[in-house]
């Protein structure tokens, strides 16, 4: 198979198909998408493939039918019938008061000189201007307008951290979209995207009819590649690279449907350059993630395999965001099951993939003071001393590892908090470093708090909280007698590995390590 151009930051359909460069044909989700409904609404994480979607929408209704040829669409599509498209993108800065307004006010006037109609009067606002623009489009037209909204919540992610900025753009951005189904009689198709799930409350009230397909299973793979994808369309790129190490680094993206996706902008980049790096999370920064996991003490050994309900996922509005909406909302945790509980439905999260486990975990420990170098050199040392069985050197090693940890990260709602934040800085160090790991492991009686997986050999630990500054030893030993009660090396037996008990207990006054103990199981 020949070789193509790649499509790397390109999100014109047009270009795209003019150049000859790959493209996955997402044609038909977008058929199912027309023939089912008028308005729909998609989140998915940056750099996912919504503006290239919202681009070949406007493409296709506007009659370009040259760019569709061989693509599925292509036969079922009247192309004797041409919308006028309205689409609105908020990629500038709107940190200042009138910011948005004037983007607004900016991107109605080039749509008004395109299609030939004469500038609405200064004093029309947003609102009042789109309404006027969708109902003379119509009338000059005699068909429809074609609404398209790219990075919808934008103007209010910008200025998340500034509260009061954030809620006079959200409800600027209410009234203005409110108006969308207010012009229904003059709209034939609507399609809003962008990262967040904005309360439909807070956000659409006035656009309360929006089918949002975000956890559609029919259009989960609208965004993003699939296995198939890249053992087809990519195949001229998969020679030299090890398929499963692919699966492995940058597979695992799920919204409900049957496969598992890539980040597009990753594998892009991987079959340019031909090296497994973080190529997606380096084009992002997690602070304000950060900041959140401090102000609400979630360690990240909580990560992992976390429950939520389902209400969970959309809880997503200024001053009210919850973390495992703005994890799951912004690609940093997926879905890796789902389940009925009573009238309950609930998801496990985790992360997707090694690219963003990995990353994640040292960007954290970079933001606590602890750089990649020292996160590196101290992980190897730990894991070292594990495989080596020298149990009292590993805790002296911990103990410095630990001694830099800001005080307002190790938790203030009793014990429990302190054993999952110092337990988390010991699975971030080592998921840094890319040890193999398990989290909570099941067995017949309880969860294991951490397995290291490391050297030909088994390590199960579990921590706990020393009462007193003398009590580390006991508790360390308690810890050890927990997991011989509950079978919890039972299940590793079969590696034909040695498999350690390790009970690590952790000191309040001492705010560290106290002590470690470990026996063979």
């Amino acid at each position: 198979m020949t070789r193509r151009q790649l499509p790397i930051g390109i999100q014109s359909f047009r270009r795209i198909r003019e150049r000859d460069c790959y493209y996955v044909d997402k044609t038909p989700h977008i058929r199912r998408l027309v023939d089912g409904g008028d308005f729909y609404f998609l989140s998915r994480p940056r750099r996912f493939g919504k503006s290239l979607l919202v681009d070949t929408l406007q493409e296709l209704f506007e009659g370009s039918e040259p760019l569709f040829r061989g693509l599925d669409i292509h036969g079922y599509w009247d192309w004797s019938v041409r919308h006028p498209v309205v689409r609105l993108s908020f990629d500038g800065k709107h940190d200042e008061p009138g910011d948005l307004e004037q983007s607004i006010a900016n991107q109605l006037a080039i749509m008004e000189s395109d299609f030939g109609l004469e500038t609405a009067q200064s004093l029309e606002t947003g609102p009042e201007r789109l309404r006027r623009l969708l109902h003379r489009l119509h009338r000059a037209t005699g068909q429809q307008a074609v609404v398209l909204v790219d990075e919808y919540d934008k103007p209010i992610l910008d200025v998340i951290d500034k509260p009061e900025m954030a809620r006079a753009n959200r409800d600027y951005l209410r009234g203005f979209y409110g108006i969308i189904k207010g012009s229904a009689r003059d709209v034939r198709f609507v399609f809003v995207t962008g990262v967040s799930m904005f309360s439909r409350v807070s956000l659409f009230s006035g656009l309360n009819n929006l089918d949002n397909i975000s956890l559609d299973p029919e259009y989960a793979t609208i965004c993003g590649y699939t296995d198939a994808d890249l053992d087809t369309v990519f195949a001229p790129e998969l020679p030299g690279l090890d398929r499963d190490e692919i699966r492995e680094w940058y597979n695992g993206y799920h919204w409900l449907g049957e496969e598992r996706l890539y980040n597009p902008f990753d594998m892009l980049l991987l079959f340019r350059k031909r090296e497994f790096m973080p190529h997606w999370f380096e084009t992002g920064s997690p602070s304000f993630l950060f900041r959140m996991m401090t102000e609400r003490e979630v360690s990240p050994l909580e990560l992992e395999k976390r429950t939520v309900e389902a209400g969970q996922l959309s809880k997503f509005d200024v001053g009210d965001i919850g973390i495992e909406a703005l994890l799951f909302q912004t690609g940093y945790l997926t879905i890796r099951g789902k389940r009925r509980d009573g009238p309950q439905t609930l998801y496990t999260l985790d992360y997707p993939n090694f690219e963003v486990r990995h990353s994640l975990n040292q960007e954290l420990l970079g933001h606590l003071g602890r750089q990649g170098r020292e996160v590196w050199d101290s992980g190897r040392e730990l894991g070292r001393l594990l495989a080596a069985n020298d149990f009292d050197r590993f805790a002296e090693r911990l103990r410095s590892f630990l001694a830099g940890v800001p005080y307002h990260w190790q938790g203030s709602n009793g014990p429990a908090r302190y054993e999952a934040w110092y337990a988390g800085m010991l699975y971030a160090c080592f998921r840094a470093i890319g040890l193999d790991l398990r989290v909570e492991e099941s067995s017949f009686r309880g969860r294991a708090d951490m397995v290291v997986l490391h050297g030909g050999q088994v390590f199960v630990l579990e921590f706990k909280m020393a009462n007193g500054e003398g009590g580390g030893n006991a508790a360390a030993q308690k810890a050890i007698g927990q997991m011989r009660d509950r079978g919890y090396a039972e299940q590793y037996r079969d590696r034909g590995e040695p498999v350690h008990l390790v009970g690590i207990a952790f000191s309040r006054e001492g705010r560290n390590v106290s002590a470690v103990r470990a026996v063979p199981a």
